[in-house]
């Protein structure tokens, strides 16, 4: 069951976004995560007004989104409760800043000690798709790739190359977003 939101005015029309149901945005939202470790996540999706809201509170330590209904394609995660502090401070910043920019501004924060981020290794994991098949509770075409944050991580403290590649490779070294992608190669279609 979806929800029509109408929330963004681009010059004088409005554009109405389909919000799944909340039972929907936390089937989808957890399958990022480790099948054993998803009844015990936090769910996080989108109410009416597109907001950021809990939809379930879990009892585990993994904190998992639900797909933004305002963005194209699909992508839910789940995460380390305790990157929750930076990634709230991120979506936060969604509005003000993009990019390079937002990264550089939270990872000041991060520095300042205005925004809490753990110095030891963290999980992150990121499930796309081309859409959410409810009455499957399935993703299509679904794409799994794994994130290890580790900040202040450099290629010398960690043998990583900065590469991008289908290996284990660094991005952002050197900064409080320093993190291992681990991105297998696509299936082909």
């Amino acid at each position: 069951m979806k929800h029509t939101l109408i929330a963004l005015l681009f010059g004088s029309s409005l554009l109405a976004i389909e919000v799944a149901s909340p039972a929907d945005q936390i089937a989808s939202a957890v399958l990022a995560a480790p099948k054993d470790r998803r009844e015990a996540a936090t769910a996080l999706g989108y109410n009416d007004k597109g907001e950021v809201i809990t939809l379930r509170k879990g009892t585990g330590d993994l904190v998992c989104l639900a797909d933004d209904p305002a963005a194209k394609g699909f992508s839910v995660s789940c995460y380390h409760k305790d990157l929750e502090p930076f990634m709230a401070r991120g979506r936060e910043m969604n509005a003000k800043f993009k990019g390079k920019e937002r990264h550089e501004a939270r990872w000041k924060e991060v520095d300042e000690g205005k925004v809490k981020m753990p110095r030891e290794p963290r999980m992150l994991y990121v499930l796309t798709g081309t859409g959410f098949d409810a009455a499957k509770a399935a993703v299509t075409e679904p794409y799994l790739r794994w994130v290890v944050y580790t900040p202040y991580a450099t290629p010398e403290s960690t043998g990583l190359t900065t590469t991008p590649g289908s290996e284990p490779w660094l991005m952002y070294p050197g900064t409080a977003g320093a993190h291992i992608m681990i991105s297998p190669a696509k299936a082909p279609k």
